[in-house]
């Protein structure tokens, strides 16, 4: 072995040696989860039920900080430029992290200055259509919107909002035609659906369901490969629908330049959260499937996305509020 060859062998061992040991040591000190948005969603609610679980494991305090502001770029900002020592991470839904990017400008490449270090959770979003509406299936909804054009329309939450894109992929996958009405905020579309203000929504599954049993709202598709246990009557999406088959999600990440063996560490620790029994279930209630996704497989499914979801938003020239 050549003397350059020796040198190199040893800083790659002495750099091996030196992340191993970062990732032994990891946390050194309470850990930062960053939420985007203000306390109270739903993906808040998720945050704060992973963080009381990993003190367990860390024997540190993991505190939920929220940074909410800009469609969630003021907290995932802070935390790229954090240090990259796992100390500090931002927990984001799949549509701020793919499609926001792509609508509007932001202060970071995803890319290039975030790892993907857990997929925490698939979120399942559900199609409802009012009492109103005259539909009460799938293919119902697309006769319809075929004899009538302009007749049908659907509410979400805001321009660029997840709910929003999903009622976008429909119209694409269908070819028909839906026309949006965006409210300001999950709470008031959804009541626009219940009063028969608005035809439809895709809305995530916790709140719509209660009103589907109650008979309040139809349940036309949900999204994902499989049935809802609760309603298992509701076609998949992705049954419906293959060639556009793609799942929402939310998972955790953190500056690029963090060390893989702390985020594997992270990924492997947060894993064993989500898929507890009592997480699990929690999350369940609220719309979401514990998943645990790896850094790698994650980091896969995020790219794909950007590609999936950057083709529609071009197609439909869809922009954020």
């Amino acid at each position: 072995m050549g003397r350059i060859a020796k040198r190199l062998f040893v800083s790659l061992v002495l750099a091996a040696g030196a992340m191993a040991a970062a990732a032994a040591d990891f946390p050194s000190k309470p850990v930062r989860l960053v939420v985007p948005f203000p306390p109270g969603g739903s993906l808040d609610a998720a945050a704060r039920l992973i963080a009381a679980k990993l003190p367990d494991t860390w024997h540190q305090p993991v505190i939920v900080e929220n940074r909410p502001g800009a469609v969630s770029t003021i907290g995932v900002d802070y935390v790229v430029k954090s240090a990259p020592d796992g100390h500090t991470m931002v927990i984001n839904a799949w549509s701020l992290i793919v499609a926001t990017p792509q609508m509007q400008r932001t202060p970071y490449d995803f890319a290039r200055d975030l790892v993907a270090v857990v997929q925490t959770a698939e979120i399942r979003y559900l199609m409802g259509a009012s009492l109103k509406s005259g539909v009460s299936t799938i293919a119902e909804l697309i006769e319809v919107a075929k004899k009538n054009p302009d007749r049908l329309n659907y509410a979400s939450p805001g321009n660029g909002s997840g709910q929003h894109l999903y009622a976008e992929l429909v119209k694409s996958a269908a070819k028909i035609n839906l026309t949006h009405v965006p409210y300001k905020g999950e709470g008031p579309a959804l009541q626009a659906l219940l009063t028969g203000e608005v035809d439809l929504f895709f809305g995530t599954t916790g709140p719509l369901i209660p009103f589907v049993r109650a008979g309040k709202i139809r349940a036309l598709l949900v999204t994902g490969a499989r049935p809802l246990e609760s309603l298992p009557n509701v076609p998949p999406f992705n049954t419906v629908y293959p060639a556009f088959s793609i799942d929402g999600w939310h998972g955790i990440f953190a500056p690029a330049a963090t060390p893989k063996a702390i985020v594997d560490q992270i990924a492997a620790d947060v894993r064993a959260a989500v898929l507890s029994p009592d997480l699990s279930s929690r999350f369940r209630e609220m719309g979401f499937e514990s998943t645990g996704v790896s850094s790698e497989r994650f980091g896969e499914i995020v790219r794909r996305d950007y590609e999936v979801w950057g083709r529609l938003i071009r197609e439909n020239n869809i922009r954020a509020d």
